[in-house]
């Protein structure tokens, strides 16, 4: 069992509306040095493979097939080694 998370960004070439409005409610509650947001996606899950290579590209193939735009938005992601109780995934 392996514990992916992946985080999913627009390219640097997209606008980022969602980060320009939380900038520019950032300068109204006076951070005014704040520069560049960009908003993006956690997402966390688990992966039952038979070993890391396989976990990597099932947590690939997901990524890019539903939890990411591929014309805007890239991806990465890391795998850990989860041993865990049933009781924890639940």
């Amino acid at each position: 069992m392996y514990k992916a998370t992946v985080i999913v960004k627009r390219r640097p070439t997209i606008l980022d509306p969602q980060g320009k409005a939380v900038e520019q409610g950032a300068k109204l509650l006076g951070f005014n040095n704040v520069q560049n947001t960009r908003i993006g996606k956690y997402i966390e899950f688990f992966v039952d493979a038979k070993n890391r290579e396989a976990a990597e590209k099932e947590v690939r193939e997901y990524s890019e097939k539903l939890l990411s735009n591929p014309i805007m938005e890239d991806f990465e992601f890391s795998l850990t080694e989860w041993d865990y109780s049933e009781e924890e995934v639940k």
